[in-house]
């Protein structure tokens, strides 16, 4: 079945941020350096960028319903295109700060935000339930190939500085105007969004989302054992993971970089076979039997007695880990009312972003006082006890499409 005209728009949309965010990752402190800004004011801005992405993320989800859910993207994407364009045509700190709250700019490279969610509850609207879950997956496949896109593409100032001999500051300036034109294209592709990704907009849109008791439960579980899970991942950050085979196997950079491009492909043909597996077997059941032997795989890398070994350990284990992403959004997005998803989505992508954001600093600490291994372990052993709580707790909770007739 072809995608429909909502679903392109969707996903393309989420396809043009990823490789602004995929780029952003990589230059946004270089560009800072290079106007001198210190390592603490250039953190600053970082966190004023995650900080006012949660800020959206949350008041996206109580009052999408009460907006409207494309008035409330095409809002985002607003917001959006006002930071790029305070990056590529201002160094005010003051105006450049604001830009980075208020525009949500994302320097960890990561596409995590408001729009991200929303964008999720919106994509149920224009199919199945049987199709539900192979949509988010092709969704989840797209965002990985554009962050992908967007850090090779990150290397475009320094080709044109290198080679045109433009200036440090013309080269930056090349790259957000590219991005400031991503975030464009994406409001005029919000633009064309049909009214089958609203519901009926009566009191609904008055009022804001009426939660209901039950789904307010599975909610805060929900969130609450996401946020788990990122805990673990936080534990686990690319750095972190070059740093290990630095140290322990001597990879230097064009060996990390294989390794990581490996393991991207890895990830993002994961969702694909993700979608497949859960119409066999399940949605809980596919995420947590894929999840477990993930985190088994990546706790055997500290024990494997060369690179190559390692290297096998740990792109079997980005084979599995992200054949939960499309499944859990999936049962979310299932297992509360249309109406509901919105809300639903926004607060599972909030604390899993708040969590993801505590870890790594203690991974930090981990490495150096207790074991340089030490944050795989930790890594591990958490995100076993998040699916070993997500089976207990919601194996008999099915969705829909699995429920009997």
């Amino acid at each position: 079945m072809a995608p429909t005209h909502d679903q392109q728009r969707l996903c393309a949309a989420a396809f043009l941020r990823s490789v602004s965010v995929g780029l952003t990752g990589v230059i946004l402190v270089l560009d800072l350096n290079s106007h001198d800004w210190s390592l603490s004011r250039a953190g600053l801005l970082v966190t004023l960028g995650l900080a006012g992405s949660a800020a959206a993320t949350l008041l996206s989800s109580l009052f999408a319903e009460r907006l409207g859910r494309r008035r409330m993207l095409l809002l985002l994407g607003l917001l959006n295109v006002l930071g790029f364009a305070a990056l590529a045509f201002t160094r005010q700190p003051a105006i450049f700060l604001a830009g980075a709250f208020f525009g949500m700019i994302n320097g960890l490279g990561r596409d995590r935000g408001p729009a991200y969610a929303l964008e999720q509850a919106l994509l149920p609207e224009t199919t199945t339930p049987q199709r539900r879950t192979l949509v988010l997956a092709w969704y989840s496949l797209l965002l990985d190939f554009g962050l992908a896109l967007g850090s090779l593409l990150a290397g475009i100032p320094a080709i044109l500085r290198e080679h045109l001999y433009w200036s440090p500051a013309d080269a930056f300036h090349f790259a957000w105007l590219f991005c400031l034109l991503l975030a464009l294209l994406n409001l005029i592709l919000y633009l064309g969004l049909s009214p089958i990704v609203e519901l009926a907009e009566t009191s609904s849109l008055r009022s804001g989302p009426r939660i209901s008791l039950e789904s307010r439960r599975r909610i805060a579980r929900l969130a609450a054992l996401t946020g788990m899970d990122s805990l673990g991942g936080g534990f686990l950050t690319g750095a972190l993971v070059s740093y290990w085979f630095f140290r322990r196997f001597g990879l230097d950079e064009a060996g990390l970089s294989l390794l990581f491009f490996a393991a991207r492909l890895a990830n993002a043909a994961s969702h694909l076979v993700a979608a497949w597996l859960a119409r066999q077997i399940g949605l809980v059941n596919t995420m947590v039997f894929t999840h477990i032997p993930s985190s088994l795989f990546l706790m055997a890398v500290p024990f494997a007695p060369s690179a190559t070994w390692a290297t096998v350990f740990f792109l079997a284990r980005e084979s599995l880990v992200e054949m939960d992403v499309p499944t859990r959004q999936s049962y979310i997005l299932a297992v509360v009312r249309p109406e509901e998803r919105p809300f639903a989505s926004g607060m599972t992508t909030l604390t899993r972003n708040i969590a993801y954001a505590i870890a790594p600093y203690f991974a930090g600490l981990s490495m150096t006082g207790l074991a340089l291994a030490a944050p795989l372990f930790l890594c591990g052993s958490t995100k076993i006890a998040y699916d070993l709580l997500l089976y207990f707790s919601f194996r008999r909770i099915r969705p829909p499409e699995e429920s009997p007739s």
